[in-house]
């Protein structure tokens, strides 16, 4: 069995919603759909978003209003689903939400930005630490792991245009690109450069430059998997024609036999 498992940092449901969104969940059919940054609070969401046909859906809203928060739409019913890593410093900012399938955990999670402040990017450090830790506590239940999410990293210098002028930005910054290192010797595995290892391909662009018009992006979402996972990968993918948000969608295929 296929499963298609999609991410998509939307910046605003609603937004998002006005220019398509439901049209394009129709017509693509994703098995399972994380959204970020959806920006609402409950008493805000319609039952147009809220039930989509053929669609079990979940929301993890920050106290914030308008900030942060979290999405998953899935056709088959998880075995359970949850929010937050169980820290209320990062919960109170509904970054996560996780679901357990019979083959593995899903964990969609809108990670920090660090560009704000020095604080802002200590936040984010940690709340990196803490979803590591997190992941791998699950790891210990013997199912292996999927994290989809705008990660707010790009990793190397291919996943950014301008990564020279960039050392010392929040997003490209060696103290987060360890991170990801450090994900990867715990045995994650970044699934689009399984296949893409050399493709400059980008998932964000900057509004405020126009930036999308000029490809000068950043790779910045990604679907990490567990390494028992990888016999079932089958693709993955980033969709930079769908439009909506400043991010695009990023896709994976698993084959769960």
């Amino acid at each position: 069995m296929l499963m298609r498992i999609y991410s998509w940092n939307v910046n605003g449901i609603r937004a998002v919603k006005r220019k398509g969104f439901l049209d394009w969940i129709e017509e693509e059919q994703p098995d399972v759909l994380g959204l970020q940054e959806i920006r609402i609070q409950d008493h805000q969401l319609k039952d147009k978003l809220r039930e989509i046909k053929g669609y079990h859906s979940y929301f993890t809203f920050g106290e914030k209003k308008g900030y942060s928060g979290v999405a998953l739409y899935t056709k088959k019913k998880p075995l359970d689903v949850w929010h937050g890593l169980g820290i209320k410093r990062f919960d109170r900012e509904g970054r996560v939400i996780a679901a357990e399938y019979e083959d593995f955990y899903l964990l969609n999670i809108y990670f920090p930005n660090g560009k704000r402040s020095k604080e802002r990017l200590n936040y984010k450090l940690d709340f990196y630490d803490a979803a590591l830790e997190y992941c791998e506590d699950l790891r210990k239940n013997g199912k292996e792991i999927v994290v989809c999410g705008d990660y707010n990293t790009a990793h190397h210098p291919i996943d950014l245009h301008d990564p020279d002028s960039n050392t010392k930005t929040s997003g490209f910054m060696p103290i987060e690109r360890e991170w990801l290192d450090k994900l990867e010797e715990h045995g994650y595995i970044d699934t689009y450069r399984y296949f893409h290892p050399d493709k400059e391909t980008y998932s964000w662009w900057s509004y405020r430059t126009r930036a999308r018009e000029r490809d000068a992006g950043w790779r910045i979402d990604y679907h990490f998997i567990s390494e028992g996972l990888e016999d079932k990968l089958q693709n993955a993918d980033i969709l930079t024609d769908v439009m909506g948000s400043d991010h695009c969608p990023v896709t994976i295929t698993l084959d769960l036999e």
